[in-house]
């Protein structure tokens, strides 16, 4: 995941700015930090284009979190948090739009993934939502492109750009850090984005799953799923 003064001109970044947006993030490679703002991160693996999926994952999938359950809760002796959790999501595969001739592992009709969860304020009891930068917190009631990995047993997404808002199969439409985007809250951002921004996300904003089959095929120079 991207530094925050490298990814500025991601398009959704600037429209959750805009809403002043001040959220928890949890992040990192190798365990999940707390920051201030939907903006740090940094991505185990190249995550933003159709060549970075197609090169580093396992599949990429439409899936709809169907069920969330709290998991890995810490406890803080002082501070201002009582608490925080991850969640882990179940989702169910809607479709399977690329698969790496070689996958490390096979997808089934249902997965689960650990996302971002929840901290609970010591003086309050308030539960508040903690989200991934520059990424869906990946919520029930909404749809998602998903570039999945399994890696340590696990399946996780390659990075930030490797998880988009799919609500009615259409690129950045739906959840994003928390809250509920339109495609022209992203159009709206890009006004103020960078010029060589490449991310899926950008490019086909706005397409269906059809475009972004085309350009993992495109991408790979190959059907978008390995012949049996």
């Amino acid at each position: 995941m991207t530094a925050l003064l490298d990814r500025t001109g991601r398009p959704v970044a600037v429209c959750l700015a805009a809403a002043g947006i001040v959220a928890s993030v949890l992040i990192g490679k190798d365990g999940l930090d707390t920051v201030v703002g939907c903006g740090a991160a940094a991505d185990d693996r190249p995550s933003q284009t159709a060549k970075d999926w197609v090169t580093h994952a396992d599949h990429v999938v439409v899936a709809t979190p169907t069920a969330e359950r709290d998991t890995n809760r810490r406890d803080f002796a002082e501070g201002p948090l009582r608490y925080a959790t991850d969640r882990t999501v179940t989702f169910r595969t809607d479709g399977v739009l690329w698969s790496a001739q070689s996958p490390r592992r096979p997808l089934g009709e249902d997965f689960e993934m650990v996302a971002a969860g929840w901290r609970v304020h010591r003086e309050s009891g308030v539960r508040t939502k903690a989200t991934t930068a520059y990424a869906p917190r990946l919520e029930t009631g909404h749809t998602y492109l998903l570039a999945l990995r399994w890696a340590d047993g696990r399946w996780t997404v390659l990075g930030e750009g490797a998880a988009v808002p799919f609500d009615d199969r259409t690129v950045a439409r739906g959840e994003w850090c928390g809250r509920v985007l339109s495609e022209e809250d992203v159009a709206l951002g890009e006004h103020f984005s960078r010029t060589d921004d490449t991310s899926l996300e950008k490019v086909l904003s706005g397409r269906d799953e059809q475009a972004v089959k085309r350009a993992l095929e495109s991408a790979s120079g190959r059907p978008a799923t390995p012949e049996p």
